[in-house]
C-alpha cells in the first residue's frame, strides 16, 4: 500500500546550560522527533523548572503515542491547555501547603510535524519570549513573535528593536503557561521547502548573541548538534546571564522509504505519527 504521508527525514541537536549565574536551570527541552520543543520555566527552584519540565513531559506524551497529523493545532492546544492545568494545580497544591507567593510558570516554544494538503509541514506554537527561528539559504528569520512588553512598545512604535534589546522591562512577558488565566498561543505553518534548519531557543540565548551572531554560527557549522552547542558557548561567552537552551533541527529531504536509523537521528513520519488508515 501506498504511504499517505511522506516521511521526512530530519537530523537535529539540542543544548542546555545553566549560565554563569543562575544557580538553578528552569530551561528544558524535547528533541524527540517529529516534537520538537523548548520551556524557558519561571519561579526559581521548585517552580520554573517543574512548570518547564512539565511542558515537555506533556509534549514527549505525543512523541510516544502518535497524533492525527491532520489536526495539529487542536492537538497542541490540548496539550498546552493540560499543561496549564497541571502547572495551575502544582503551584495551588505548594501555596496549600504554606508558599504564599509560589509561583510556577513558563513559556514554551514547539514544532510539530503534521500533514496538510496531503504534505508534511511544520507547525509552530509560541507563547512567552522564547523564540522560533527558520535558517534559509544563508538567511536567519525570527517566525515568532515575542509575548512581551518590549514587543508591544515596538509594535506600538514607542520604542526601536534596539532599544527593546536594553530596556529595563525587556525579560516581562505578556503571556505564558501557569498564569491565573489560560493563554492562548500563537500558531504558524510552514511548507518544509521553506526552512532549511529550524531553531527553537530560550532567550538565555537571544538575550546574549544578536541574530546575526546566530545566523553566523547557523551558516558554518553543518551539523546540528555542534551547532546546539555553539550557540550555547556564545552565549555563555557574551556573559551567560540566565539559562541557554537551543534546539536545532535540519530538513535533510523527503525519503521514498519508511525507516528509522537512531544513529543518523533518522525519522519517518509514518513511524512516529502512528498507522494511517
Amino acid at each position: 500500500m501506498e504511504p499517505r504521508v511522506k516521511a521526512v527525514e530530519l537530523h537535529h541537536g539540542a543544548a542546555t546550560d545553566v549560565g554563569l549565574v543562575r544557580e538553578v536551570n528552569e530551561d528544558s527541552y524535547l528533541a524527540a522527533p517529529p516534537v520538537f520543543v523548548v520551556a524557558d520555566g519561571m519561579g526559581g527552584h521548585e517552580g520554573g523548572d517543574v512548570a518547564s519540565a512539565i511542558v515537555v513531559e506533556e509534549f514527549a506524551r505525543l512523541a510516544d503515542a502518535g497524533y492525527d497529523p491532520a489536526r495539529g493545532t487542536e492537538v497542541i492546544a490540548a496539550t498546552l491547555a493540560g499543561c496549564q492545568h497541571r502547572i495551575s494545580e502544582y503551584g495551588a497544591a505548594q501555596r496549600a501547603r504554606g508558599a504564599g507567593r509560589f509561583h510556577a510558570g513558563t513559556t514554551a516554544v514547539v514544532a510539530l510535524l503534521v500533514e496538510d494538503d496531503g504534505e508534511p509541514k511544520w507547525l509552530l506554537a509560541n507563547l512567552g519570549d522564547s523564540r522560533i527561528y527558520r535558517f534559509t539559504e544563508g538567511r536567519l528569520e525570527q517566525v515568532s513573535v515575542d509575548h512581551s512588553v518590549v514587543q508591544e512598545l515596538v509594535e506600538a512604535g514607542a520604542i526601536t528593536e534596539d532599544d527593546a534589546a536594553v530596556h529595563p522591562e525587556r525579560h516581562v512577558i505578556t503571556r505564558a503557561l501557569g498564569g491565573p488565566d489560560a493563554a492562548e498561543a500563537d500558531y504558524f505553518l510552514l511548507p518544509l521547502a521553506s526552512v532549511e534548519r529550524l531553531v527553537l531557543c530560550s532567550d538565555g540565548i537571544t538575550g546574549m548573541i544578536t541574530d546575526d551572531q546566530m545566523g553566523a554560527i547557523l551558516g558554518r557549522v553543518d551539523d546540528p548538534r555542534d551547532a546546539a552547542d555553539q550557540l550555547v558557548a556564545a552565549a555563555l561567552a557574551a556573559g551567560g546571564r540566565d539559562n541557554a537552551t537551543v534546539v536545532v533541527v535540519d530538513v535533510v529531504g523527503l525519503v521514498s522509504e519508511f525507516s528509522y536509523d537512531s544513529d543518523a537521528q533518522r525519522v519517518s513520519l509514518e513511524q512516529k505519527l502512528g498507522a494511517l488508515p
